[in-house]
């Protein structure tokens, strides 16, 4: 596999992190679903996000059997599809968003390979500023890693939990941006508590890579945000703001708000 080319675009999610770094904040990355609950609020949803203080946002591209996601991210992609949002669609909902904060696209591969060849330059072109792919672990595909990694995108990977210092040394290796900590096993969503362990393995981590390091799944409230930010380089929220953004991009802002505040606090 290929080691990750630096280009603009991906560059974008390295200098966020490097004016962070100089200010000793923690970044607030925030994960929707494009296309829910439908196509002229989730515009309003991702400048809400920009507007409430998000130093990143995740879009999610809408896939009909996603596995890694918990029940309120599964419901908000189904609900995209069926209002017809397709790969394309969430190109053209970064192009129309033009947010000053970079934007991940946070994928399942089959959508990726399924709209071409070009799929990731076109969404360079769009605006895009990272990919990260939840079911290509390192050294399974080496061919669409390459792919993946040489693409115009900053190519963001997943670490779980259980995952041993040399494989997290390999994974961060050849990932570019970023690493996404999983804060526990199972599927994205709600969560009172996080796992005690957190702080060990983000040290682990940490030992293994120079990349920021940014923790999710199961981090819904702003004293959870606070909590962990005080540990990693970021927090992901993703359930909690997709159901805000059932009810209105108003309630997206206010807990964007919550959170940043808390994480500055």
């Amino acid at each position: 596999m290929a080691s990750p080319l630096a280009t603009t675009s991906s560059n974008a999610i390295t200098r966020r992190f490097d004016a962070l770094q100089k200010e000793s904040r923690r970044a607030l990355v925030c994960y929707v679903t494009a296309g829910h609950p439908d196509t002229s609020r989730s515009l309003a949803i991702l400048h809400a996000l920009e507007e409430g203080g998000a130093d990143i946002v995740e879009l999610g591209v809408p896939f009909s059997d996603p596995i890694a996601d918990g029940p309120i991210i599964q419901a908000s992609s189904q609900q995209a599809l069926e209002k017809g949002m397709t790969y394309d669609g969430v190109l053209n909902l970064v192009e129309s968003a033009r947010l000053k904060v970079p934007i991940v696209l946070f994928s399942y591969l089959n959508p990726v390979l399924a709209a071409g060849p070009d799929a990731l330059v076109r969404a360079g072109d769009a605006g895009a500023s990272g990919i990260l792919i939840t079911d290509i672990p390192v050294g399974a595909d080496p061919e669409r890693e390459q792919w993946l990694g040489n693409s115009p995108l900053a190519f963001i990977r997943l670490v779980a939990p259980t995952t041993p210092r040399e494989r997290m040394m390999e994974i961060a290796r050849h990932g570019s941006g970023f690493v996404y900590l999983i804060s526990r096993l199972g599927v994205t969503g709600l969560q009172e508590t996080t796992s005690t362990s957190l702080p060990e393995t983000i040290l682990r981590l940490r030992s293994t890579t120079s990349l920021p390091i940014c923790v999710g799944f199961g981090i819904s409230t702003p004293a959870q945000a606070r909590s962990v930010g005080a540990l990693a380089d970021g927090v992901v929220v993703g359930s909690a703001i997709v159901r805000a953004a059932e009810e209105s991009p108003a309630a997206v802002l206010a807990l964007t708000r919550s959170l940043r505040q808390a994480l500055d606090a």
